[in-house]
């Protein structure tokens, strides 16, 4: 089987092109696994989908079909323009409805987010779901200073948690406009480099948090995997127009 290995600011992803349904009984952990297999975050699959550009299947690296996957989504628009699907800017289906892509002249590929119309406030910490489940830990200082497995994990694995699991982030607001985090992933288990819904969580949680003002923002997001852009249109509260802006490159592709 032929696949490609994609990355968004360090979040990497194998990827199969599905249109024909080949790719049945894929042993996902095992490629993923990054001593055993190809190594990734996770794995997606592009298939067809009427009155879309394509759907997006996104499996987990622990095998397990999750929900959406932020930079995943804008690799896998990347790997359509590489494939010849659509123009410039593309519309797919995911697990969590419908998504607009747009490939821009700079390089960088920007998704368009579902809104968010709820954020759930546990003391100073903030839970909100931005196509896959968020858990925002601030901090007053770089999120390095942190062991990030041990604060995770206790929030992961808590009562309230351990059965779907949620993505737990350490947020450090340098600047008005400039966030710092790092991220735990439920399915992975582990830190990744970024994690494009964590990100969207991470500026839209601190914007709430912080009482601002209504209007239109954009807020830079420094990953261990480099920096992503996430712009928000804020109205009575709720949260709309959400575009997740970033780098999407092909690593390499092969046959295994």
């Amino acid at each position: 089987m032929i696949f490609h290995k994609y990355q968004g600011a360090g979040n990497d992803f194998i990827i199969v092109d599905n249109r024909d349904g080949h790719a049945t009984d894929i042993p996902i952990a095992r490629w993923c696994d990054r001593h055993f297999g190809i190594g990734a975050d996770g794995l997606m699959l592009l298939e067809s989908q009427e009155g879309y550009d394509f759907r997006m299947v996104y499996y987990n690296s622990d095998g397990r079909e999750s929900t959406l996957c932020g930079n995943g989504g804008r690799c896998l628009s990347l790997f359509a323009h590489h494939l010849g699907i659509g123009g410039d800017e593309l519309y797919f289906m995911a697990v969590d409805g419908p998504h607009r892509a747009r490939l821009l002249d700079d390089g960088n590929i920007s998704l368009l987010m579902h809104d968010v119309l709820h954020i759930e406030a546990h003391g100073d910490d903030r839970i909100l779901n931005t196509g896959s489940p968020h858990y925002l830990r601030f901090v007053d200082q770089s999120p390095n200073q942190y062991d990030l497995l041990h604060i995770a994990k206790g929030i992961r694995y808590s009562e309230t948690y351990a059965a779907e699991g949620i993505n737990v982030n350490l947020v450090w607001q340098q600047e008005p406009r400039l966030l710092s985090m790092r991220t735990y992933e439920r399915g992975v288990e582990d830190e990744t480099l970024s994690c494009g819904t964590g990100v969207t969580a991470a500026a839209i949680g601190t914007h709430q948090r912080s009482g601002q003002a209504e209007g239109r923002f954009e807020t830079t997001v420094a990953t261990r995997g480099g920096l992503l852009r996430v712009s928000f249109e804020c109205r009575m509260g709720m949260y709309r127009q959400i575009w997740l802006t970033g780098p999407a490159m092909k690593v390499f592709e092969g046959e295994i």
